[in-house]
């Protein structure tokens, strides 16, 4: 029998909710790639609950119990984590709440077989070490692209129409319009680039091109000729190319030694003075002071995201306080309907790694020590900080 350990963020403060805002979520049966959605056999838990939660446990207790294995549900991701490793066959974590499977903690687990990210990207594995160890590791994909790409639509909307600030003198009690519009503008025939155009950045392309702006790319694989032509896409070759011309930067690029800090000094710099920041993807892509001096000195105009490092920020992160931001905690992609979807993915790989059968490709990342599906495409073993996206 085996020993699953997973790590999920704390319930809320509040308690854990008895009832919800809505009584039940759309049913999704795939995705824009014509990728399925996760099917397990079935599922024990109400699609729209807080699953993402230590009590909400991925609806995974009974499933587990009922076959005979065990199932630790913690929210330490430090000692009381180090303390169940030794002995752990499987350890199930999130991307908001990444429990990070370093070189030595992996070295600390002889039985570690299987770690799975319940939602996509994987950059707290090591996956060097996972691959040297002879594990697999796996992931949701497409479960929360979607919830992402959402997120970066209302980040954009909210800091060029100047929407937190306005809501504030609502909250104040004031009613000062000049306040409120003298940093609001229109999205309308502004040019809005991604860097990175997978899944995440597709659909942000998507969601964007009815609101008649002028969309610009740059990604390792460029994109269909036709996918340009249906959205009016620009291509660049690198993202130095790319944001000379842009008003809206979005950032939806895996983390790898190519992408680490690369939002620094010198590549703000070439952005049009005034430009909009967006960074769902992984928070070490921009570098953090650059960021605060950018934001300071006008040259950025906003910047929003949900990514930090480290996770979770310190409550004196220079992000917090810092002018003209729309932060949010790591919630992009952990939308009640998201947890619905992952949750259910989750439970798709264990009916299969338990039962001993292949786990689905897309999900894969490493397979019994070599990289594989998705991973095979997104990662390599140099890389092992990178994030599919």
């Amino acid at each position: 029998m085996a020993k699953i350990v997973c790590v999920l963020y704390d319930d809320p403060a509040a308690g854990y909710p008895s009832a919800y805002a809505r009584d039940d979520v759309p049913t999704i049966e795939g995705y824009p790639d014509g990728q399925t959605a996760p099917a397990p056999k079935a599922i024990d838990f109400t699609p729209g609950a807080l699953l993402g939660s230590v009590s909400g446990e991925l609806g995974l207790r009974g499933f587990l119990e009922s076959a005979g294995h065990t199932l630790v549900v913690l929210s330490d991701k430090d000692a009381a984590l180090d303390r169940e490793l030794p002995d752990a066959d499987v350890v199930i974590s999130q991307p908001f709440w990444p429990a990070y499977l370093t070189a030595e903690r992996i070295a600390n687990a002889p039985k570690l077989k299987l770690a799975i990210t319940a939602g996509i990207g994987s950059d707290h594995v090591d996956l060097d070490a996972a691959i040297a160890h002879g594990m697999t590791v796996a992931e949701v994909t497409y479960s929360n692209s979607i919830s992402a790409a959402e997120h970066v639509v209302m980040m954009i909307l909210g800091l060029v129409r100047n929407y937190l600030p306005s809501h504030q003198v609502v909250l104040d009690g004031g009613w000062n319009i000049a306040d409120c519009v003298a940093r609001a503008y229109d999205l309308e025939g502004m040019h809005v680039g991604t860097v990175a155009a997978g899944r995440i950045g597709t659909a942000v392309l998507r969601r964007l091109a009815p609101f008649d702006v002028k969309l610009h790319y740059t990604d390792r694989h460029r994109l269909p000729e036709s996918v340009e032509r249906e959205l009016g896409l620009t291509f660049h070759p690198s993202a130095a190319e790319l944001v000379p011309h842009c008003d809206v930067v979005t950032i939806n690029a895996p983390l790898h030694p190519e992408t680490e800090g690369l939002f620094g000094d010198e590549l703000l710099a070439t952005m049009k003075r005034g430009t909009y920041l967006i960074n769902t993807a992984r928070a070490k892509i921009a570098d953090r002071d650059a960021i605060v001096r950018a934001l300071e000195s006008g040259q950025l105009a906003g910047y929003a995201g949900d990514v930090w490092y480290p996770q979770p920020a310190p409550g004196d992160h220079p992000w917090r306080t810092m002018p003209h931001h729309g932060m949010t905690p790591h919630i992009s992609g952990s939308t009640l309907s998201a947890q619905a979807r992952y949750a259910a993915g989750t439970r798709e790989i264990l009916e299969a790694w338990l039962g001993g059968t292949p786990i689905r490709d897309e999900y894969l990342i490493v397979n019994n020590g070599q990289l594989a599906g998705a991973g095979a495409h997104a990662y390599s073993t140099r890389a092992a900080s990178s994030t599919r996206v």
